[in-house]
C-alpha cells in the first residue's frame, strides 16, 4: 500500500499519458497547448524524482481486490490497519500532503489518518489467490467541484441523464475548477450511495476510454464524449476541444420509481497505481488496471 501510494504521487498512469499526449496534439489554442505541455513536462520531473505530479494529493484511497481462496495473516481487517500505516508514512515522507480534517473542528491530526481515513473498499474477485491494491491520491479540486448527484424521475430517461451529464461537467469545467481535461464517471442506478461509488470507480479505475461492455451504455458515453467536446472549454478551462478525455458508466438495477445519477470527476493528472500480491508475497508494480 505504502509503495504503490508513493508511486501513484510521483508517477502518471501509461493510459492516461498517452490520452493527454493526444489532446495536446489536437489543441488548436494556444493557451490550451501550454497547459498541457506544462503539465506533461512536470510529469516527467516528477518521474525523475523532483516532486510530485501534483501538490494536491488530496483523499488517500485504497481499492483491494482478493481472490476466493486469497488467505490474509491476522484477516482482512489487516487492511484497514496496513492502509493507515502505509498512509501516515507516506506523509510524514511528503509523498502525500497532509490535507485530512475534521469536518468540524477543522483539526488536523497531520497524518491523513482519522474517521473514515484513508478509505479501504474491498472485494472479493472470482479467481486466484493473492491481493490487488490500486492506490488513488484523489485530487481536492476534482472531488470538490466535480461531484454531482441527482434522483431523476424515470420519465426524463436517457435525455434528462444527458442533459444532467452535460450540466455538471460543465459547471465542473468552468474556470478550470476540477483541472480539466477531465475523466468523468457517470453512475446511473442502484441506491444514492451505490450510484455515487458507481461514478467514483468509473473516474478513477477505469483505463481512459475504454468502452462499457454493454452496447447501449457504450453508445451513450459516446454520445456524451462528442457533446462534452463541442461545449468549447479546453484544458484547465481554456478554450479548446478536451475538456474531457473519457467518459465512463456503470450501471445498477433501481427502483421502478427511480432514475439516481451521479457524476464524478477525476482531474488531468489520473493518478492510480496498483499493486499484484501473489499468495508467496511476490509484488509487482504496475500504472496499469484491469
Amino acid at each position: 500500500m505504502y509503495e504503490a501510494m508513493c508511486l501513484a504521487a510521483t508517477r502518471i498512469p501509461p493510459d492516461v499519458e498517452a490520452a493527454l499526449r493526444r489532446a495536446c496534439d489536437e489543441e488548436q489554442d494556444p493557451l490550451a497547448r501550454q497547459h498541457l505541455l506544462v503539465s506533461l513536462e512536470n510529469f516527467r520531473l516528477a518521474g525523475e524524482g523532483c516532486g510530485l505530479v501534483c501538490g494536491d494529493t488530496g483523499f488517500p484511497l485504497y481499492f483491494v481486490t482478493a481472490g476466493p481462496r486469497t488467505e490474509l495473516e491476522g484477516g482482512f481487517g489487516a487492511l484497514w490497519r496496513a492502509a493507515r500505516e502505509a498512509t501516515a508514512r507516506a506523509t510524514r515522507e511528503s509523498f502525500l500532503r497532509p490535507t485530512m480534517v475534521d469536518p468540524l473542528s477543522r483539526e488536523n491530526p497531520g497524518e491523513n489518518v482519522g474517521p473514515g481515513m484513508p478509505k479501504v473498499e474491498l472485494r472479493f474477485g472470482d479467481a486466484g489467490d493473492g491481493l490487488e491494491v490500486v492506490a488513488v491520491p484523489k485530487g481536492g479540486g476534482s472531488e470538490i467541484f466535480g461531484t454531482f448527484y441527482r434522483m431523476l424521475y424515470p420519465s426524463d430517461g436517457e435525455a434528462g441523464i444527458f442533459k444532467f451529464v452535460l450540466e455538471s461537467v460543465r459547471s465542473g469545467c468552468y474556470a478550470g475548477k476540477i483541472c480539466p481535461p477531465a475523466i468523468v464517471g457517470v453512475g446511473i442506478g442502484g441506491t444514492a450511495d451505490l450510484c455515487m461509488r458507481l461514478a467514483k470507480e468509473g473516474a478513477i479505475l477505469r483505463p481512459v476510454g475504454r468502452p462499457h461492455p454493454d452496447a447501449r451504455v457504450a453508445g451513450l458515453e459516446r454520445k456524451l464524449l462528442v457533446a462534452l467536446r463541442r461545449m468549447g472549454i479546453g484544458p484547465m478551462g481554456s478554450r479548446g476541444t478536451n475538456a474531457v478525455i473519457g467518459v465512463h458508466i456503470d450501471t445498477a438495477v433501481t427502483h421502478t420509481a427511480a432514475l439516481p445519477v451521479a457524476v464524478n470527476a477525476q482531474c488531468l493528472i489520473g493518478r492510480r497505481w496498483s499493486a499484484a500480491i501473489a499468495a508467496d508475497g511476490t509484488t509487482t508494480y504496475s500504472g496499469d488496471v484491469r
